[in-house]
């Protein structure tokens, strides 16, 4: 029993054909995309975990953050932009200030002084072999300061 395909048979087939590759491809591609994203995370390189001293404040203007030290070793680093109306904020002995609003903030970038009415944004870190990377990509917003932000070496 042979069947013969028509014309219209056999464009239909051409079609469906056709639309399944490409469904397969972009699948394959999202998938690829994904897998390449996690692999290639923005990360800045902020130095040698060694070369941080404790109780101390670092400002990295390339990467738009401080990074702070506690006493106790955990270091947190905080983004520069105020969490009032996005303006630069800047560092004195006292702790971070907003030029434009008057918003303080103190070591762990919580607010000190209004109209700022929650802490600093912060970002993720890790130590590889040794170096502090920071994942400056994704800011982490939050509320307040709590211990499970700090990072330890």
């Amino acid at each position: 029993m042979k069947t013969k395909i028509n014309r219209r048979g056999f464009i239909k087939r051409i079609i469906i054909g056709a639309i399944s590759l490409e469904a397969i491809y972009i699948v394959f591609d999202l998938m690829r995309s994904k897998s390449k994203t996690k692999e290639n995370k923005n990360l800045f390189n902020a130095g040698k975990v060694a070369s941080f001293e404790n109780n101390t404040m670092y400002p990295f203007s390339s990467a738009k953050l401080y990074i702070s030290v506690l006493e106790d070793g955990g270091m947190l680093a905080l983004s520069v932009i105020c969490t009032h109306l996005g303006c630069i904020i800047r560092l004195d002995d006292s702790g971070f200030h907003c030029p434009c609003h008057a918003s303080s903030f103190d070591k762990y970038g919580e607010v000190k002084s209004p109209p700022a009415t929650r802490a600093l944004d912060f970002f993720s870190m890790e130590i590889v072999n040794g170096e502090l990377m920071i994942d400056i990509e994704n800011p982490i917003r939050r509320k307040k300061f709590e211990k499970s932000q700090l990072t330890f070496a």
